[in-house]
């Protein structure tokens, strides 16, 4: 059935960017590009624009002819696509694709982790989720409610507990530490400037100073206990996916893979790298739903 189609589109997309790559239809990679975030809570429209944009990107980044769109199938994980009704309206706003699917990037991580096969993953980035793909066919998710109630270990979540932290050592509660003079510097030095920076942040603001930090895990015992806090909790994920420990275990996305040297040495030894990323599992779903 693959061959009814000319091209098979695999899309990553999330609050951070979006990752496309364009394949034949035996799934060998001919192209692809990163562009603008689509997560569908930022907007379908806006959305799907950003999709069409990195994938136009590809497509002249291969030299390749652009085709119609009736000439492929699309397989998306998307950021947001457990809310059905947006969803269903990113389905209603299809521009033309003869076949898509969408689903979670949580679980399109999950399939390019273990090749479409059973296993468990915790995805990490600006958000976080934790999955598991049984062996007769379910699948269960903890976290991924969101910024800022959920998601633990995430950027925003570090982030989040970085501001906290320097809130206090700007009004005296704690004192300054390499990590609240870097959110200091980041932000705002003075009240003022970092009310007016809080008042615009959003979950991507928040995920922009986790890399601060990592870099002051050394020198500062307060940025060490934040990363081995997130450890715990990526632990907690896998614990209450696999109490059993019967599937394989991939701790994915760049924010996750940081991570790794601060989980709990049971959780440490049972990672192993992914297979493929979030875009390979996205074209898997897609290959397997026409086959």
């Amino acid at each position: 059935m693959q061959s009814k189609y000319k091209y098979l589109i695999g899309v990553d997309g999330g609050g951070t960017g979006t990752r496309i790559i364009v394949a034949s239809p035996d799934q060998q990679i001919l192209a692809q590009a990163e562009g603008a975030p689509s997560a569908l809570g930022q907007g379908i429209e806006k959305a799907w624009r950003a999709i069409m944009d990195t994938l136009a990107l590809a497509f002249a980044k291969s030299n390749i002819t652009v085709p119609m769109l009736s000439e492929c199938a699309i397989g998306l994980g998307l950021s947001g696509a457990n809310n059905i009704i947006w969803k269903n309206e990113f389905y209603l706003r299809n521009p033309g694709f003869k076949k898509i699917l969408i689903d979670t990037d949580g679980f399109t991580t999950l399939m390019g982790a273990h090749g479409g096969k059973p296993g468990v993953i915790v995805a990490v980035g600006t958000g976080s989720v934790g999955m598991v793909l049984k062996t007769n066919g379910d699948r269960e998710s903890v976290s991924g409610w969101g910024f800022p109630a959920g998601d633990e270990a995430s950027g925003a979540w570090l982030g989040l507990r970085a501001a906290s932290l320097t809130q206090k050592a700007m009004d005296g509660r704690r004192k300054n530490s390499t990590l609240t003079d870097s959110v200091t510097k980041f932000c705002g030095k003075t009240p003022d400037e970092f009310l007016g920076w809080l008042g615009e942040a959003k979950q991507n603001a928040f995920a922009k100073l986790a890399p601060l930090v990592f870099q002051s895990a050394d020198s500062d015992p307060d940025a060490k206990k934040l990363l081995i806090k997130a450890g715990e909790e990526i632990a907690m994920m896998v614990r209450t996916l696999d109490p059993k420990n019967e599937y394989p275990l991939s701790i994915c996305g760049r924010l996750g893979e940081a991570l790794i040297p601060f989980l709990p040495e049971d959780i440490k030894a049972r990672n192993q790298k992914a297979q493929g990323d979030s875009t390979i599992g996205a074209l898997t779903l897609i290959a397997q739903q026409l086959k």
